[in-house]
C-alpha cells in the first residue's frame, strides 16, 4: 500500500532538562493517527543549567514574577528553532499546516508562540503547561489550543490549566481543555488521543 503524502508537519517541544529525542514515542503514537504528518523534536538551544539535557529558559530561581520576562528573553531562539525546522519542511508560508505541540516548558513555548501573535500555526497542544506570556496577549487569525493537564500533577498544577484556557479565550483562542483524573506530569495514551484526534481536526490530516 502506498503511504499517503505528509503535507503537515509537527513540532514536538520538549520540557526542561530533557532532549527532543525523548518525545520519539509521543511521535510514533501520533502518526498512527496522522499519517499525512511530518514529526520534528528539535533539541532546545541551551543546556540544561542544572544538570543533563536542555532548556527553553532557565528555572534557576523562576517565579511567578520573572518567569514571563523568561520567556520573553527565550523568544529569539525559541524562534530560530522553530524557523529552521518549519523552513526545511517548506512550510514558511503554509502556518495553516504546522501545530505545535508541547511538554512542560515545551508547552509554555508552545503557547507562548501563538499568545504573542508571532507564529499564526493551525494549533498548539500543551500538554502539563501554564500561559506565561507577558501580556498584552496578542493571537493572530483562528488559533486553536489544546490544553491537556494531569489532575495530580505535582510540577505544574492543574489548576494552571483553566486559568490559562480563561486568558487565551479572553484573547480571542479556540481553546479546549481536558484534565486527567489520577494522572501526574506525564503525557498518558489517553492524553495522546486526545491530542491526535485535535490535531487530526485542525490539520486535515
Amino acid at each position: 500500500m502506498t503511504e499517503a503524502p505528509r503535507d503537515s508537519l509537527a513540532v514536538l517541544l520538549h520540557g526542561v532538562g530533557a532532549h527532543g529525542g525523548d518525545l520519539a514515542p509521543l511521535a510514533d503514537a501520533m502518526h498512527t493517527f496522522l499519517p499525512r504528518t511530518h514529526f520534528v523534536a528539535p533539541d532546545a538551544p541551551h543546556r540544561f543549567d542544572q544538570g543533563p539535557g536542555r532548556q527553553w529558559f532557565s528555572v534557576a530561581g523562576v517565579s511567578d514574577q520573572n518567569r514571563p520576562q523568561r520567556v520573553e528573553a527565550a523568544r529569539a531562539d525559541f524562534d530560530r528553532v522553530l524557523r529552521a525546522e518549519i523552513d526545511r519542511f517548506g512550510l514558511t508560508d503554509r502556518m495553516d499546516r504546522v501545530a505545535l505541540v508541547g511538554f512542560s516548558q515545551g508547552a509554555i513555548m508552545a503557547l507562548d508562540a501563538i499568545a504573542s501573535g508571532r507564529w499564526p500555526v493551525a494549533a498548539v497542544v500543551a500538554f502539563s503547561g501554564r500561559l506565561a506570556s507577558p501580556a498584552p496577549l496578542t493571537p493572530v487569525g483562528p488559533a486553536r489550543a489544546l490544553l491537556v493537564h494531569g489532575a495530580e500533577d505535582a510540577v505544574i498544577p492543574a489548576e494552571e490549566t483553566p486559568r490559562a484556557a480563561a486568558k487565551l479565550r479572553e484573547a480571542g483562542v479556540g481553546v479546549e481543555t481536558r484534565i486527567l483524573p489520577g494522572l501526574g506530569h506525564t503525557i498518558s495514551p489517553e492524553g495522546v488521543a486526545i491530542a491526535a484526534e485535535f490535531l487530526a481536526k485542525s490539520l486535515g490530516s
